[in-house]
């Protein structure tokens, strides 16, 4: 029972950090609006195969910080810096100009499954968000650090990755005639999200003191 309440809660952790319009949801709608879904699928899979691995090594690390509370504080000050950088340098690209668009080549299913995987190493936001959620749940008892309980919450925050992905294909799959997100909107978005955690973050610093 313990275990299932780990899996679905953390697939619930991952849908939430998945649903936010970002690099790797809108890739998956783009490439299912100019190439068919079959391609976003494949190219969602190729993104989950890395989230297995970037959780894994999250859930690992907050296994190290639970044993070393006096690490996170000097992590929270780092994270924080961090976060209003990356903030800043994402306004700093919403305000740029966007380039026009070059028509890009049908690509191989292969291809899209490996770009998936690229992408989603790239993106290394997950890492420090599953360490902190799964902190949190650790921290009321509802995961444990053993060896069953890191395999249900890795299952659980791919297969959360991999449905909110699935939704992205298939919802703008049903509105082709629409516009998809602008480039711009995208930065603008990922920037106040991580302006968000970095106040959000400036918070639990200052109660610390």
């Amino acid at each position: 029972m313990g275990l299932t309440i780990t899996f679905f809660l953390s697939l619930i952790i991952a849908l939430v950090g998945v649903i936010p319009p970002g690099l790797l949801n809108m890739t998956a709608a783009k490439i299912s609006l100019k190439e068919g879904y079959n391609r976003g699928l494949v190219f969602s899979v190729g993104v989950c195969v890395v989230v297995i691995f970037q959780t894994l090594i999250a859930v690992i690390f907050a296994r190290y910080l639970s044993k070393h509370p006096e690490i996170i504080k000097i992590l929270q000050r780092v994270a924080f810096v961090l976060f209003v950088l990356i903030a800043i340098y994402f306004f700093v690209l919403a305000k740029k100009k966007p380039q026009p668009k070059i028509e890009q080549t049908r690509r191989s299913k292969h291809s899209r499954f490996f770009y998936g995987m690229l992408l989603s190493a790239l993106n290394v936001f997950p890492i420090p968000y599953q360490a902190y959620m799964s902190l949190t749940l650790a921290g009321f008892g509802w995961l444990t650090f053993d060896k069953t309980g890191i395999a249900s919450y890795v299952a659980g925050a791919a297969t959360g990755t991999f449905v909110m992905l699935y939704v992205y294909v298939f919802l703008f799959e049903k509105i082709k005639s629409k516009r998809i997100k602008s480039q711009k909107n995208m930065n603008f978005s990922i920037g106040i999200i991580t302006a968000v955690i970095a106040i959000v973050t400036l918070i639990n610093i200052i109660k610390d003191l």
